[in-house]
């Protein structure tokens, strides 16, 4: 089939890779010259594990090729998939300009291509959009051209790190439709990709179809519903080191329960990145259109903006900072390890270590940081007012203490002896909760983590 996939940040430039895997060919299309000129080298502008492999591969085959031009698609595609940026406006909601342009472009582009015998267009939603917005969609279209077209809601469940094995091997599709010619295309794009998903996953590849408003609200509610269950066990951790409790033992009682479940109760120094905390905000914002203030919802958001304070609160205490002192942490270097809001990717968006790093700063300290992918994001934000190593024991040279905000796996591994002989003091701010406090006694470590008692040596 013939796909055209509009926008190619991390949803589109996935669904780009993830659908000639699948066997069809595709056009990727970015008003971004630059980025444009970029993909066609096979070089892609984010690191996703996976993504620039499949990229070279199916540009070399001719299954993907790019352009600036909606109208060198528009004519033979089978599908249209808007994936643009829907950033959060002021009020809360998701901002549709980006969206509707694209309609709206894409409308233009259909009247001047219109062939009398062609099929309806598939123009598909997978930009996260609030509810409605299949409607405005179909409005916009519909007043630039009168081809066929029906509007699609086909909300992405992908996880930043592991976004292509999700994506190849979905647990589930999401469609909303009002049509079985449009649930017919559908299933024909992602036939290949349901079948290997239920080859390889118990449940996988579940297929539900409903109609567009109802697929737009799973995208936020399935969001939410995370949020809300790190938000919990982030509130849990906090009463752990307040009443003399262990999280981690706690978090396997619980998750134990087939009800509750062992995912997405790992705590925290507060969830961060791209999605939940915009798509929080745009469905409370949807809940106060509609006269429902939604309170669980806004006791997350709540929770998680305390809790990005978490690790702050912590340096605060172990170096005794009064609110007189202007610049309590002067002349004390501090080492941070991890940018990106999780492992396997360079998204710093709402990143706690962003906040957390701006904090230090106005502190008085000095601060050197490590990330494997997301160093060249934050210099973009920090510039030279911090400095910044290649290697995570580089890092901590000299440093008075080290905090690590993402769980990147190699960290997990690091040669603690080696880190605290480089260190002027054997101090950790385990935002991840990487290891257990005895070991850290053991081995010398004053050692502070997240719902479990400090350690001192």
């Amino acid at each position: 089939m013939q796909v055209l996939v509009i926008g190619s940040g991390y949803v589109g430039l996935v669904a780009i890779v993830g659908f000639a895997e699948a066997g069809h060919r595709v056009l990727g299309v970015d008003v971004d010259v630059s980025k444009i000129e970029q993909l066609k080298k096979g070089k892609s502008p984010i690191y996703e594990p996976g993504l620039e492999d499949l990229l070279s591969k199916h540009l070399a085959s001719d299954a993907i090729r790019f352009s600036t031009e909606m109208r060198d698609g528009i004519a033979t595609a089978d599908a249209a998939f808007i994936c643009v940026g829907t950033p959060q406006s002021e009020d809360g909601s998701a901002d549709l300009q980006y969206v509707l342009a694209c309609a709206s472009e894409m409308g233009s582009a259909m009247s001047e291509q219109r062939t009398e015998d062609a099929l309806p267009l598939i123009v598909v939603d997978k930009s996260t959009v609030p509810v409605g917005t299949a409607s405005k969609v179909a409005a916009t279209i519909r007043s630039r051209t009168d081809r066929a077209f029906e509007v699609v809601s086909n909300p992405e469940f992908l996880r930043e790190g592991n976004a292509i094995e999700d994506f190849i091997y979905p647990d589930r599709i999401v469609i909303g439709c009002d049509t079985d010619f449009a649930d017919g295309v559908m299933q024909a794009l992602y036939g290949p990709l349901v079948k290997a998903a239920k080859e390889k996953l118990p449940n996988g590849g579940r297929w539900f179809r409903m109609d567009p408003q109802s697929a737009e609200l799973t995208k936020y509610a399935n969001n939410a519903m995370l949020a809300l269950k790190i938000s919990f066990i982030n509130e849990i951790a906090n009463l752990c080191e307040a009443v003399g409790a262990d999280v981690d033992f706690v978090k396997v009682g619980i998750g134990a329960d087939h009800r509750i479940g062992p995912f997405f109760i790992n705590p925290g120094p507060g969830f961060g990145g791209s999605c939940f905390p915009k798509d929080l905000q745009a469905l409370l914002k949807t809940g106060r259109e509609n006269g429902l203030p939604l309170l669980s919802l806004n006791a997350t958001v709540e929770a998680n903006r305390n809790q990005k304070q978490v690790l702050a609160r912590k340096v605060h205490l172990h170096y005794n900072v009064q609110p007189y002192d202007p610049f309590p942490l002067s002349g004390k270097c501090i080492a941070v390890l991890g940018l990106a809001f999780k492992a396997h990717t360079d998204d710093i968006r709402e990143t706690v270590a962003l906040e957390l790093i701006g904090h230090l700063l106005q502190m008085g300290a000095d601060i050197v940081v490590h990330d494997f992918e997301a160093i060249p994001n934050a210099r973009k934000i920090f510039n030279d007012k911090i400095n910044y190593s290649d290697s995570p024991i580089d890092a901590c040279q000299n440093a008075d203490a080290v905090i690590i905000c993402t769980e990147w796996p190699q960290y997990a591994k690091i040669d603690l002896d080696r880190l605290a002989s480089v260190m002027r003091s054997a101090t950790m701010f385990d935002g991840r909760n990487l290891f257990r406090p005895e070991d850290m006694r053991a081995k010398g470590w004053t050692y502070h983590s997240i719902g479990r008692v400090s350690v001192y040596p």
